[in-house]
């Protein structure tokens, strides 16, 4: 069985944050290998003092569902101590928040794609910690879908910067958590004192149900490993007006929309000939969000072979599939989305307005793929100092 930072952390923590003050910024998935929360396991640790709670977006207990719901600090009825917003009235920690702590340990499971707003709340802890001279521990966790594959375009962060993608990632980046925060620290944060904490046991080619450890969703919509694998891909349907499967049991894996015919949809993807999935065409009624108790028709997306499988190249073929058999009733979704309230929700996902314009010329999956060749390529050599783990 792999063990998480979480699992070591008693015997790893840094000695020159042994009892000094320690915030903790973690979410419902922050669990150790029997299932116990970070906050009473680092509770029970003698070497660390916890004096206060950061939560990032849908909160340190999954308070909130959906997407761009805020929720405000409160005192947390079981420890005591006070639970900071990262996701309310400030995104960013404020000096107020970080005045009772010496150093801020963070404990999230990310899911490998760059628009999963974690890693983002981890780049402004380790830019408000950086000025305010406080130090940043990172307890490592798996990336659920490999350590390896690379794909998506680099984000432009001089035109396309916002809360799903702030720095120079492509969007499936083959990092841990603990690995983004390195290769932060070094490109962006040279002055923060970093410290992560590695896992035992992980390799790079592992994908989550061969590391033994419990599933915990990180999100209300993250609720299967199988969730993980399309959601690269898939969570692009958020910038339309189609359903991402949303307010159903397999978000990211059905897309649809009333309009929609499934056998004509299942058709033209099956003939886009992707590698390691197939699409099936379904029906489903959501419970909330796009589409709410409207029949959609659409597919569910079955992967038949997750080691080749592409999903961000899946999920914009899905896109590109609806735009050409229903031209009359596609659109994109305008801002705003996730703060940013001019740039369209395609362009800050995919990183650029390259991958739009291609798709609105009618480009084929190849020529999709091309736009983004010599990025995954790039990023490969720039991580590599950054990696922890073989």
């Amino acid at each position: 069985m792999v063990l998480t930072g979480l699992d070591l952390a008693a015997a790893a923590f840094p000695k020159r944050y042994a009892g000094k003050r320690c915030g903790l910024l973690c979410h419902p998935a922050s669990v150790n290998a029997r299932l116990v929360h970070a906050v009473d396991a680092l509770m029970a640790c003698k070497k660390i003092l916890l004096t206060a709670l950061f939560g990032p977006q849908h909160g340190i207990r999954g308070e909130t569902q959906a997407n761009m719901i805020e929720w405000q600090g409160f005192t947390d009825s079981r420890t005591g101590l006070p639970v900071n917003s990262l996701y309310g009235s400030h995104r960013t920690p404020t000096p107020a928040m970080l005045s009772n702590i010496d150093a801020l340990i963070v404990d999230l499971c990310d899911v490998g794609a760059r628009y999963y707003t974690y890693i983002w709340t981890l780049d402004v802890c380790m830019e408000a910690c950086c000025g305010a001279g406080k130090g940043v521990v990172v307890l490592d966790r798996p990336n659920p879908i490999n350590g390896i594959d690379i794909e998506g375009p680099l984000l432009d962060e001089t035109r396309f910067a916002s809360f799903v993608g702030q720095k120079r990632l492509p969007v499936r980046h083959g990092l841990t958590i603990g690995e983004i925060a390195r290769y932060l620290q070094k490109q962006y944060y040279p002055k923060l004192d970093l410290h992560v904490v590695p896992m035992k046991g992980w390799r790079r080619n592992m994908y989550f149900e061969q590391t033994g450890l419990p599933w915990v969703m990180p999100s209300p919509n993250m609720p299967t490993i199988d969730t993980t694998l399309v959601y690269p891909g898939m969570c692009l349907l958020e910038a339309t007006i189609l359903s991402e499967g949303r307010g159903t049991t397999r978000p990211f894996e059905f897309y649809g929309a009333p309009f929609i015919d499934p056998f004509r949809l299942a058709r033209v993807l099956e003939k886009f000939a992707l590698p390691g999935v197939r699409f099936r065409p379904a029906w489903f009624t959501p419970t909330f969000d796009k589409f709410k108790a409207k029949l959609c028709g659409g597919v569910q997306l079955h992967i038949s072979n997750r080691r080749c499988f592409k999903p961000f190249l899946t999920g914009l073929m899905c896109i590109y599939a609806v735009m050409r058999l229903y031209p009359g009733s596609f659109r994109w979704i305008k801002p705003p989305y996730e703060y940013e309230r001019k740039k369209m929700p395609i362009d800050i996902l995919c990183g650029t307005d390259r991958i739009r314009k291609a798709l609105e010329k009618r480009c084929t999956p190849a020529g999709i793929e091309a736009l983004y060749r010599k990025d995954c390529a790039s990023f490969a050599s720039v991580r590599g100092p950054h990696l922890l783990y073989s």
